[in-house]
């Protein structure tokens, strides 16, 4: 038996639902809950974001072609939105500080300040749409989703590179 209400759907009506969901969420905008943040700058937040998870640890370097791995785009493709992104005032190049003939990429203060607005915004968003939610299961729902996160992780750095 298939209902809408979840408490009534059954194990392989839930499992066959997610891919679904997470097909609507791609096409759920985050646009839609009063954002202060550009559909321009949103897209720059990819580039952004991976900058700043991976440089975190002072020891780790991003550079274009790391941008394009971690995107899984093309070298020119990341090229072109590294290129925007400092445009746009929010990356810095540098030399590498481990090999100076590699530039490496750096969040600006703009880039800092626009990543803080992001999250909050993204916190805001979580909120609004888990409004109606029960506190145990906001937490409960984000707990999870933390650990579907670093399964994905943990199978990224399992597998090889393609070689194209």
């Amino acid at each position: 038996m298939t209902t809408n209400e979840p408490g009534h759907r059954t194990a392989e009506d839930l499992l066959n639902a997610v891919g679904p969901a997470f097909g609507k969420l791609r096409r759920t905008s985050l646009l839609e809950v009063e954002n202060p943040i550009s559909a321009k700058d949103l897209s720059r937040t990819l580039v952004l974001n991976l900058v700043q998870q991976h440089t975190q640890d002072s020891e780790k370097e991003v550079t274009v072609g790391a941008v394009a791995e971690l995107l899984g785009v093309d070298p020119s493709v990341a090229s072109r939105m590294v290129s925007d992104s400092i445009k746009a005032g929010y990356l810095t190049r540098a030399a590498s500080q481990h090999d100076g003939r590699r530039t490496v990429l750096h969040l600006s203060p703009q880039g800092t300040e626009l990543m803080t607005r992001l999250r909050r915004h993204q916190r805001d968003a979580y909120e609004y749409i888990t409004a109606d939610w029960s506190e145990r299961d906001r937490l409960e729902f984000a707990r999870l989703m933390l650990q579907y996160v670093d399964s994905l992780d943990r199978l990224a750095e399992r597998t090889p590179p393609k070689e194209g």
